[in-house]
Order: C-alpha cells, then sequence, then structure tokens
C-alpha cells in the first residue's frame, strides 16, 4: 500500500507544481503574462497611458474662455448686443493669438514683451467700441481683471470700515 500512496502524492505534487507555474507564465500562454503580474502587462499599460493623461491638462475652449470674460463684462460695462458680438471676436483673436506667442520658442522677456503689445491692441480695439461712460468702466473693469488681489482686498477693507461705521 506504501508504493501506491507514493504515487498517488508525488502525481498531486507533479501537479500542482504545473499548475502554479502555468499561472505564473512558466506555460500554457503565459497566464500572468510572464511577469508575475498578471493581466499580461495590461494594467501597467493602462496605468502609464492614464499617468500621460493626466500630465497634460485640457484645454479650455477659447469660446468658453470668452464667455466667462463676456458675462463679466457686460454686467460691468452695460454692453449692448453688438458690442458684445464685435469684443467677444475681438477677444477670441486676441486668446489664440495669446496662445500663439506662449507656444513660441522666444526668451521669457520677448514674450512678455509681445504679450503686453497685444494687450494695448486688444484695448484700443475694444475702447473704440465704447462710448465715454462705458470706456470709464472698462478701464476699471480691466485694472481689476490685471490685479484681482488688490481689488479683493480694497473690497475686504471697505466691508470693515463699513461695518465700524455701523458700530
Amino acid at each position: 500500500m506504501k508504493p501506491i500512496q507514493i504515487l498517488l502524492v508525488s502525481a498531486f505534487l507533479l501537479l500542482s507544481a504545473n499548475t502554479i507555474s502555468a499561472q505564473y507564465g512558466n506555460g500554457y500562454g503565459n497566464g500572468y503574462g510572464g511577469n508575475g503580474y498578471g493581466n499580461g502587462g495590461r494594467m501597467s499599460q493602462m496605468n502609464s497611458g492614464m499617468s500621460q493623461e493626466r500630465e497634460k491638462p485640457k484645454e479650455i475652449p477659447v469660446e468658453v474662455t470668452v464667455g466667462k470674460i463676456i458675462e463679466r463684462l457686460k454686467t460691468a460695462v452695460n454692453l449692448d448686443e453688438l458690442q458684445v458680438i464685435a469684443i467677444s471676436n475681438i477677444l477670441t483673436e486676441s486668446i489664440r493669438s495669446q496662445g500663439i506667442i506662449i507656444k513660441q520658442e522666444n526668451s521669457q522677456a520677448d514674450k512678455i514683451k509681445d504679450m503686453k503689445a497685444l494687450s494695448e491692441i486688444t484695448d484700443s480695439k475694444v475702447m473704440v467700441l465704447l462710448n465715454k461712460d462705458q470706456k470709464e468702466k472698462y478701464l476699471s473693469f480691466a485694472e481689476e481683471m490685471k490685479n484681482p488681489k488688490k481689488s479683493k482686498a480694497d473690497k475686504k477693507s471697505k466691508k470693515e470700515s463699513k461695518k465700524e461705521s455701523e458700530e
């Protein structure tokens, strides 16, 4: 009876060892991809693909950016619909030009100089479309856009001074 037991135990060990090695890529179609991690390396490929996607932020369409600016400008300056359309076109052109300037292989100083020039050109094109009252409002709006932190600090200080005067 002992030889039969030895034979059965040996067969069991042989089959189980063969099954274990097949799961780690040593046979039967490379079960777990031969790298010990499974899925033929597909998980690592998916992860590397995801990390590449995360590295590049999605670009916001120009029209969306212009729409947000126009909504704020419309209320701040009291634009009519014709002005909204004309200024939208000017801003769209300006933002696209900014993208081109940023992608150029110039020095940082040249890029800053080009951006300032573009900003001045854009402002002058917009100013042509506005009446006297709107021009004043536009200039204050543009200043607020350039220095948003200062305007928020000014608003806070104004609120605090109002609270103090009320007390």
